[in-house]
């Protein structure tokens, strides 16, 4: 029975937010390695867009609540999504007319390019503080808990509750059905294949007839619908405040190089890699290993390796450690 306390102590406070985080993360990286594997460059502007996005999904959602639209037990947030992703979309493809556009006709160098984002980063930045604010914006509605630790502890009569959230269950289905409706876009579609060309071999994409500008615009709307989800998902699942989607680049840029830049398959993997590394050794062990050692040898202290104000600390390190072991990633992506 302990064992069993143990596992489930273990699943509220590791697995299923693990699992969650890391959904959200594989979202945020697989707009990062698309724009670097198609576009050619690192884009630092990819957490305030994802700021961007959430923010007009926020503030759709604030109207709707207005006026007493609702989605019941689920968040309406769900119900201002598709307006915030096109927001994002004319978002992005305004800024790539107006600013990437120029940069790209002018074949400037990767890093310029980059400059460039974190240009774009400070902007998007200001603009999103400008509107909403700086402080926390908690817009999560409808039913909070799919399980709650009262109903299964009074279910199964064990000492510790297994606590399931709306939010971590919407993040994950979200992110599977996303993950296979992209994967089937780039694998089975003229438009995904296109993509796929260009990314191979620009010079050979064009001379088969490829619109590069068509490429472009399809791969920021795609980046623009990641990137407002996984923002939605992740202000869902915690709160929104536009400084912390800046802090959120480095887990997401740490799972795409992790993974491997350019792979959509390794965006996934090192997002959940990010994910639960961070989640590990930030947790305080000592009411698992309560279940789990014998009596005389139970901790007294918290067994945490690492505050959880550091978890970020924890993406840097992991990804200096493959910068320097191995710079293509897990799924051998383009060298960075």
């Amino acid at each position: 029975m302990d064992l069993l306390n143990a596992f489930i102590a273990l699943s509220n406070y590791v697995l299923i937010p693990g699992i969650a985080y890391g959904s959200q993360l594989a979202l945020g990286a697989l707009g990062v390695t698309l724009v670097y594997g198609i576009l050619r460059f690192s884009n630092f502007a990819h957490g305030d867009t994802m700021a961007m996005g959430t923010m007009a999904t926020i503030l759709m959602t604030w109207l709707f609540q207005s006026m007493g639209l609702s989605l019941g037990v689920l968040p309406t947030a769900l119900l201002a999504l598709p307006f915030g992703i096109a927001f994002t979309m004319l978002l992005v493809l305004g800024t790539d007319k107006v600013v990437y556009k120029f940069y790209r006709e002018q074949k400037a160098k990767p890093v310029i390019l980059v400059i460039v984002s974190l240009g774009v980063t400070f902007i998007y930045n200001g603009i999103t503080r400008f509107i909403i604010g700086a402080d926390d914006q908690n817009f999560l509605d409808g039913q909070r808990f799919i399980m709650s630790a009262r109903d299964f502890k009074e279910m199964t009569g064990l000492r510790e509750g297994l606590a399931f959230k709306t939010t971590q269950g919407i993040t994950i289905v979200t992110a599977i059905i996303v993950v296979a409706l992209l994967f089937w876009f780039l694998n089975k579609t003229r438009a995904g294949k296109s993509m796929r060309a260009y990314s191979d071999n620009e010079d050979l994409a064009l001379l088969s007839g490829i619109n590069p500008e068509r490429v472009v615009m399809i791969t920021w709307m795609i980046v623009a619908a990641l990137a407002t989800i996984a923002g939605t998902l992740y202000g869902l699942d915690k709160s929104f405040k536009p400084f912390t989607y800046f802090q959120l680049l480095l887990p997401i840029f740490a799972a795409a190089i992790v993974g491997g830049l350019g792979s959509p398959v390794g965006a996934i993997a090192g997002g959940f890699v990010i994910a639960f590394s961070e989640v590990t050794i930030t947790y305080a062990w000592k009411k698992v290993l309560g279940y789990v050692m014998p009596e005389g040898l139970q901790p007294d202290g918290l067994v945490q390796l690492m505050s959880t104000d550091y978890k970020f600390a924890v993406s840097f390190v992991i990804l200096l450690i493959v910068l320097l072991i191995k710079p293509t990633g897990l799924f051998k992506g383009k060298s960075v």
